[in-house]
């Protein structure tokens, strides 16, 4: 019989701490899928089973339906590895004096059938088909709808590039589709929020900066604002503003003290005045930028002082942009313009992680049907993404080696799939040597050509 590929030494070494929070046997079960999944083109149980040539084998005995009940039936938490991933990652790759920043956003997966927990109409930001949603028409999709939140750590063989590794996941449902599964509804907010809390109490001795956009970032957010953690977000050009409320009643009135200050200029307004220019570097480019900044108070939030930062872009020719206004606001009233808008700049990398966990570990193809399949066989997918990049991070980009082909000759970046390539020819080498280097048990086990037949499928 052929043998099972396994993952590498140092790969293991990261999922060992998981295995804290399940039995023996789920765990094991848990890391043969993982390794299934690094060379599967359908990321399903059985799609792990057949990549991995685990199923119907004599080294892996358990039945088929034994892999199912992993996430179906076992009894383990997906928050509890999450929470263990996210120490791991802190500990290897963020420094002790840096803040940890946290992003939150959610995505959709698009899904089909009435039986299937969790499917709801849900609003599709992204294109679907030939149409796009926009601010005139309102496409839905069937689907389930996920909320992350993920740590964005350094590369350290690439200076200033930085990557988002998920860890925690919330299932969004409407109020409809909530009332036939539970009895309380939770909006993606109040998702975001119980995440955002798990985290910072995970780590309390942690400095944390959460990073978000405005459909995370509304007064209940700020109010409910962990003690360790700052929040630097995005807001609407129309947001009222004001000063903070003053500690002493003006002499000669009487009643209770304002709720509020003054109210001062909207972002939009300060923008008509006159502004100083800044060349930033944002999101690789170069950015001219009019900017406007004070310390002022949410209208809706008296009580928080914050730093307002309000941006115009100006095109080449130093002509403004109106339409491309933006403003932010964040808790650190001490930071400058430059470091509120490199700190926001880093959302971006989510984006570009869920469209990887997407496209490369097929990051919403897992079709479980009942609560407890469907709430840990996707997300367990995104973990997977945080343990390879974070393997990569730490031992696997000692084995990259540039691809040399002629489309290659200006690439400079490592993309995902370069690390995902670069651990199957590391697991794929070290099935090698197992299979030329044990002893023959069967007729054919250890022949060569089919070996090498077998690891260009795996490959492929």
């Amino acid at each position: 019989m052929e043998a099972p590929v396994i993952l590498v030494p140092s790969l293991i070494q990261l999922l060992q701490p998981f295995s804290r929070h399940m039995t023996r046997p789920t765990f094991a079960s848990f890391a043969t899928l993982v390794s299934g999944w690094v060379f599967a083109t359908r990321h399903n149980i059985t799609g792990s089973l057949r990549a991995g040539h685990h199923a119907g084998r004599a080294a892996t005995p358990k039945h088929f339906s034994a892999y199912h009940r992993v996430f179906a039936a076992a009894r383990w938490s997906l928050d509890a590895v999450g929470l263990t991933l996210l120490g791991l990652i802190v500990t290897l790759a963020i420094a002790c004096d840096s803040p940890v920043f946290l992003i939150i956003d959610d995505t959709l997966c698009p899904k089909s059938g009435s039986t299937m927990f969790g499917v709801d109409s849900h609003y599709d930001a992204a294109n679907t088909g030939r149409k796009r949603s926009n601010a005139k028409q309102s496409l839905k999709r069937r689907g389930h709808c996920w909320v992350i939140l993920g740590v964005v750590i350094p590369l350290p063989f690439a200076a200033g590039r930085y990557c988002c590794l998920p860890l925690l996941f919330r299932l969004y449902m409407n109020r409809k589709g909530a009332g036939r599964h539970h009895k309380s509804y939770r909006s993606r907010p109040d998702l975001a929020r119980q995440m955002l809390t798990m985290a910072c109490n995970h780590l309390p001795k942690r400095r944390f900066h959460a990073l978000v956009d405005n459909a995370f970032a509304g007064q209940d957010t700020l109010r409910q604002l962990p003690a360790n953690c700052d929040l630097t977000a995005r807001w609407q050009m129309n947001a009222r503003l004001c000063q903070p409320a003053p500690t002493r009643r003006p002499s000669g009135r009487r009643g209770p003290l304002p709720k509020r200050g003054p109210r001062l200029p909207s972002p939009r307004q300060m923008l008509e005045e006159r502004c100083p220019r800044l060349d930033i570097e944002l999101y690789g480019k170069s950015h001219k930028l009019r900017v406007a900044s004070c310390l002022a108070c949410l209208y809706t939030v008296p009580e928080r002082l914050l730093r307002m930062v309000a941006i115009e872009p100006l095109s080449a020719a130093g002509k403004p942009r109106p339409k491309r206004r933006a403003f932010y606001y964040s808790t650190a009233t001490c930071a400058d313009v430059i470091a509120i808008l490199q700190w926001y700049a880093l959302r971006w990398t989510i984006e570009v992680t869920i469209h990887d966990a997407k496209q490369q570990l097929g990051f919403g193809q897992p079709q479980g049907w009942t609560e407890p399949a469907v709430q840990r066989t996707a997300p367990t997918l995104m973990l997977l993404y945080s343990v390879v990049v974070l393997w990569f991070a730490q031992e696997g980009h000692r084995s990259y080696r540039r691809p040399v082909w002629p489309w290659y000759r200006n690439k400079t970046a490592i993309s995902f799939a370069d690390m995902l390539c670069t651990l199957r020819m590391c697991m794929l080498r070290q099935h090698l040597k197992q299979n030329l280097s044990t002893p023959v048990k069967t007729e054919g086990s250890r022949n060569p050509l089919r070996i090498i037949v077998r690891l260009a499928r795996l490959a492929a």
